[in-house]
């Protein structure tokens, strides 16, 4: 039915209940990454979870699956609670995840070789959903020899072949180009809503609020540091839904309100909140949106700017939270305007922006401040890239520390105050240059 899928009435298929997890940082710290968080799924909802970078959103899909245990609270189906790995679901993954010496086909069976199936009914089941997902023909393709659109088709496929009551979905059209993710989005809103899968309820992870209210009836909008569900937004619009739709820009505007509206401070708990982590924005890529919005007259609408700059929320976000943090620009009711010191910014010739950046981040960035300490106390002022990895990895993981130092080193040489040798991995005073700041080489991590 193209108006989109009846919903039975109050049927509960799946329920989480107070759900915290907490992780031990490599240093002894107990960090909160999800905070009590309870939400039902109804059956025959499509449910999306929205929120900024590093919000907890995979843990949380993960905590469904039964791939991550909570510290506490209980995750129940159909009124029965599952411990360990949940048999009802089955999960796509942002990452294609196929085995390349296997065979499309073969990757497809392996979701069925736990069922006990005689081989000649998973061949028959693995067709019929290769057909059903659209690779018909490429059933004996190895992975190497699909295109990116096609290897998350056969993710699809792989999920949908054991029939699972719940589809758990990671980012899966984040990786695909806008045209290939279009297509595959249609497609499985199709099956959907035609009733051609026998999913009782999806649960899509994404960074994309125009892709939450093309397909959900729901959104969960989640909070950071530690992850909480701040607003739950029904989306009744009967599908198919068109973009333009003023009834779908009014929804798309309201989560991005919600999303970039200042909160209260949580109260402390016996459980610590890791320090909030810096944007991982480059230098360059700030100057250039100060710029953008300059020449719109220094104010824009979130949505809007992102629909125009094709940027979803992990790439818009975490911009403006810089400008932010900056005190460069503001956010309010949705749009972001830049302060009087944001004007002066956009305005400033290059060395004088270089300065407004410094005099900002060196006030407003403390992990920069520590780092710029701790080279002015050495004799040399270098000190190797590790030392201050090992210090980010007490409270964040190995790869959230790697783009935090990252970033940093990227901040504090357009800040003319860091130096950084790619070769030797050190991290040195730029005064001791005595020149500008060093070009980054080519193809390296870091650099403005």
């Amino acid at each position: 039915m193209k108006g989109g899928r009846i919903l039975p009435a109050d049927v509960t298929i799946l329920s989480l209940s107070h759900i915290s997890k907490d992780y031990t940082m490599p240093g002894g710290i107990p960090v909160r990454v999800l905070d009590d968080i309870s939400v039902t799924v109804g059956e025959g909802e499509f449910l999306a979870v929205l929120g900024p970078s590093g919000s907890g959103k995979s843990t949380l899909l993960r905590v469904i699956a039964g791939l991550v245990a909570p510290s506490a609270g209980a995750v129940t189906y159909r009124k029965t609670p599952i411990v360990g790995v949940n048999p009802h679901v089955a999960m796509v993954f942002q990452s294609f995840a196929l085995f390349p010496w296997l065979t499309v086909q073969e990757n497809v069976e392996l979701g069925l070789l736990t069922q006990g199936l005689a081989p000649r009914e998973r061949h028959e089941k693995a067709i019929a959903v290769i057909d059903m997902i659209g690779l018909d023909g490429f059933e004996g393709a190895y992975p190497k020899e699909l295109s990116g659109g096609m290897r998350q088709r056969v993710g699809f496929a792989r999920a949908l072949v054991v029939e699972p009551d719940v589809l758990l979905m990671d980012e899966p059209f984040s990786a695909l180009d806008v045209l290939t993710a279009e297509s595959l989005r249609r497609d499985l809103l199709d099956l959907w809503i035609e009733r051609r899968i026998p999913t009782k309820a999806v649960i899509v992870v994404t960074h994309s609020i125009e892709e939450a209210v093309y397909l959900a009836d729901r959104a969960i909008i989640l909070s950071r540091d530690p992850a909480r569900v701040i607003a739950q937004v029904p989306i009744t619009l009967p599908h198919w839904r068109e973009r333009d739709d003023v009834r779908f820009v009014r929804i798309v505007d309201d989560i991005y309100q919600l999303l970039t509206a200042r909160r209260p401070e949580a109260s402390a708990s016996a459980v610590s909140r890791r320090p909030p982590p810096i944007p991982t924005v480059r230098a360059g890529s700030l100057t250039g949106f100060v710029e953008l919005l300059d020449d719109l007259e220094g104010r824009a609408d979130l949505s809007r700017l992102g629909d125009e700059l094709s940027m979803d929320l992990g790439d818009l976000l975490p911009l403006v939270e810089t400008m932010e943090l900056l005190g460069l620009a503001g956010v309010k009711e949705g749009a972001v305007a830049l302060t009087p010191d944001g004007r002066a910014f956009a305005a400033a010739d290059v060395l004088r922006r270089k300065e407004i950046f410094r005099d900002r981040v060196m006030e407003h960035v403390p992990a920069l401040t520590h780092i710029v300490q701790v080279l002015q106390g050495k004799r040399d002022g270098r000190m190797n890239k590790e030392f201050f990895l090992d210090l980010f990895e007490r409270t964040y993981s190995p790869e959230d520390s790697e783009k935090q130092l990252h970033t940093l080193i990227d901040w504090g040489r357009y800040a003319e105050v860091l130096a950084y040798d790619q070769e030797s991995g050190q991290v040195y005073l730029e005064e001791e240059q005595g020149t500008g700041a060093a070009d980054p080489p080519d193809g390296g991590p870091v650099g403005g």
